[in-house]
C-alpha cells in the first residue's frame, strides 16, 4: 500500500471520530444550556402566575365574585404557553397544556423537576401560594414540555451526518495532498530502484529537494552506497593480500627451507660426520630456522599493516613507545650501546603495536649495520618536538657510527626483499618500518650524520595529537606493501579536507 493511500485512511478515520468527539462535547454543552434557559423561563413566569395566584385567592370566598372572577382570568392569561394547577379552598383551577395521564405530582419543588408521563417529559416546578384555609393548604404548580431533547436529538443527526460527510471528503482531499507531497519520494524511488552495486558502478545522483526527510534519506542512501564501496575495496585489498602473503612466503621460504632439508639429509645419511662439519652444519640449520621465522614475522606484519583500520588508533605517548623498545634492545642484545634523550609528553594518534614495530625495527637496523669499524655497536636515539607551532611534529632521530649510505642508493633499500649478500635480515624490516611510517601519516628520511662522522641518521616525523582527527589517521594511498603495488615515493601537498597527504618515505640502506 503507497503512503499516499495509508494517509487518506488514517485521515479519513481520524477526521470522523474528532468531529464525533466533537459533537459529544457540543451536545453536553447545548444540553445544559437549553435546561438551563427552560429553568430560567419557567422560573421567570412562575414568580407573575404566583403574585396573580395570590391575588386570586385573596378575592376567593369573599362576596364580590366580579373581581373573583376577573382575578381568575388574570391568572389564567398569565399562564399563557404554560400549564398551571391551583388548589385552593374552592376547587383546583387548571388552565393551560396539561400531562396526559396526569402524574403524581412534588408538593414542594421550588426548582424545576422533571417528571414523566406517557412518552414526554414536563418540567414542573410547585410552590405555596398562600396561607391554609378551611383545611386547605394553597398549592401552584407550573408545567412546561421539556422540548430539550428534540433539540439534542436534531443536533445529534447533525454531528453524525457531518461526520459520515468528512470522512469520505478528509480520505480524498489528503490523498491528493499527500500524492502531491510524496512526489519527491517516488521520484527517488524510482532512480534508488535500478542501483545494484554488485553489477553496476552507477551511484545515487541527487539534487536536494528541500523536504528534509526525502534530502537525508537521500544523502544516507549515498552514504551506505559509499560504505558498500569502501567495504567492496577493503575485502578486495585483504583478499589480495592473503593471496599476496601466501605467494610470496612459498616463493621466499622455499630457498630456506630446501637450504634445511640439505642440511637435515647431511646429518642424517651421515651420522659419523665430523664434530667440526655437524656444528657448522646445524649452525647453518639454525641460521636459517632463524631466517625463516624472521620472513614470517615480518610478512605478517606488513599484512597487518595493510589491513589495519581507523579504530585500532589511539593517543599515544611517543616516548613510552621508545622507552619499551630501547629496554628490549638491551635486553635482548646486551652489547648495544644505546643513549637516549626523550622530551616527555610527546602524544601521537596511532596504532601502538605499528609505531612499536617500526621503532623496534630502525633500533635493530642500526645495530645489525651500523657498527663502528672496532665492531661496537653505538647508537644515540633522540626524540623532540619540532618547534614549530604552525604544524608541531615529533621528531624521532637513529644515529649510528656505521659505514653509511650513498645517496644513489637511498631510493631503492625501502623495495621489499632488498637485502645485502651479508645480511641476516629477511629483507623487509625497512619496508615495514616505511609502511608505519606513512600509515601514520609521517615522513622517514635517510640523512647523513650532522656531524660529519661515519654513519646515517634516520629521522622520522610524526604529527602530535590535535593536528590530524581520528577519520583523517588513515592515509588515501592505497596500502599495498605486501602485495609489491605501493610507489616507493609520493607527491607531497594539500588533500580535501585542509590535512596535507602522506609524504613519500626516502631509502635507507638495506635491512
Amino acid at each position: 500500500m503507497r503512503l499516499s493511500t495509508r494517509i487518506a485512511l488514517a485521515v479519513g478515520v481520524t477526521v470522523p471520530l474528532l468531529v464525533l468527539a466533537s459533537g459529544w462535547l457540543l451536545l453536553h454543552l447545548v444540553a445544559d444550556d437549553l435546561r438551563a434557559h427552560q429553568n430560567s423561563q419557567l422560573r421567570a413566569r412562575a414568580t407573575v402566575v404566583a403574585k396573580n395566584a395570590k391575588a386570586f385567592l385573596e378575592a376567593a370566598g369573599t362576596d364580590r365574585p366580579i373581581m373573583e372572577q376577573a382575578r381568575q382570568r388574570r391568572l389564567v392569561n398569565s399562564a399563557r404557553d404554560v400549564g398551571v394547577r391551583l388548589t385552593a379552598p374552592g376547587g383546583t383551577i387548571s388552565a393551560g397544556p396539561q400531562p396526559d395521564p396526569f402524574p403524581s405530582l412534588p408538593r414542594s419543588a421550588p426548582k424545576p423537576v422533571t417528571v414523566t408521563s406517557g412518552d414526554t417529559d414536563w418540567l414542573v416546578l410547585s410552590l405555596r401560594v398562600g396561607a391554609a384555609k378551611k383545611g386547605t393548604t394553597p398549592n401552584l404548580w407550573l408545567f412546561s414540555p421539556d422540548t430539550a431533547e428534540e433539540e439534542l436529538a436534531l443536533v445529534r443527526q447533525r454531528v453524525v451526518f457531518g461526520a459520515l460527510l468528512a470522512a469520505p471528503l478528509a480520505g480524498a482531499t489528503t490523498w491528493a495532498i499527500a500524492a502531491r507531497a510524496v512526489l519527491p519520494l517516488r521520484r527517488l524511488q524510482r532512480r534508488t530502484s535500478g542501483l545494484d552495486p554488485r553489477t553496476s558502478a552507477v551511484r545515487l545522483e541527487h539534487t536536494p529537494t528541500r523536504i528534509g526527510e526525502v534530502d537525508d534519506l537521500a544523502y544516507t542512501l549515498q552514504t551506505v552506497l559509499a560504505r558498500y564501496d569502501e567495504q567492496v575495496e577493503r575485502t578486495g585489498e585483504a583478499l589480495a593480500t592473503a593471496r599476496a602473503f601466501a605467494a610470496t612466503a612459498s616463493h621466499e621460504l622455499r630457498t630456506p627451507l630446501m637450504s634445511m632439508r640439505t642440511n637435515i639429509d647431511i646429518l642424517a645419511d651421515h651420522p659419523g660426520l665430523d664434530p667440526v662439519d655437524r656444528a657448522e652444519v646445524l649452525e647453518d640449520l639454525g641460521r636459517e630456522h632463524t631466517r625463516l621465522l624472521g620472513l614470517l614475522v615480518m610478512l605478517r606484519a606488513l599484512a597487518q599493516g595493510d589491513l589495519v583500520e581507523a579504530d585500532a588508533f589511539a593517543s599515544l605517548d611517543l616516548t613510552e613507545v621508545l622507552d619499551a623498545s630501547v629496554s628490549d634492545l638491551r635486553r635482548t642484545r646486551p652489547d648495544a650501546e644505546v643513549s637516549v634523550r626523550t622530551t616527555p609528553g610527546l602524544l601521537v594518534h596511532g596504532w601502538e603495536e605499528g609505531l612499536r614495530s617500526a621503532v623496534d625495527n630502525l633500533l635493530t637496523n642500526a645495530w645489525t649495520h651500523g657498527r663502528a669499524t672496532d665492531g661496537t655497536a653505538h647508537i644515540e636515539v633522540t626524540l623532540r618536538h619540532s618547534g614549530d607551532p604552525r604544524q608541531p611534529l615529533a621528531v624521532l632521530t637513529v644515529d649510528d657510527h656505521g659505514p653509511g649510505i650513498p645517496p644513489e642508493r637511498r631510493e631503492e633499500v625501502f623495495q621489499r626483499f632488498r637485502r645485502g649478500p651479508d645480511s641476516p635480515g629477511s629483507g623487509l624490516g625497512l619496508t615495514l618500518v616505511a609502511q608505519q611510517i606513512a600509515l601514520h601519516r609521517g615522513r622517514i628520511t635517510v640523512l647523513d650524520r650532522p656531524d660529519g662522522r661515519p654513519g646515517t641518521r634516520f629521522e622520522v616525523r610524526l604529527p602530535v595529537t590535535g593536528v590530524r582527527d581520528v577519520e583523517s589517521t588513515l592515509p588515501l594511498v592505497r596500502r599495498d606493501w605486501l602485495t609489491g603495488r605501493h610507489p616507493l615515493t609520493t607527491t607531497s601537498g594539500p588533500r580535501e579536507g585542509g590535512h596535507p597527504r602522506v609524504t613519500g618515505v626516502s631509502a635507507t640502506r638495506p635491512d
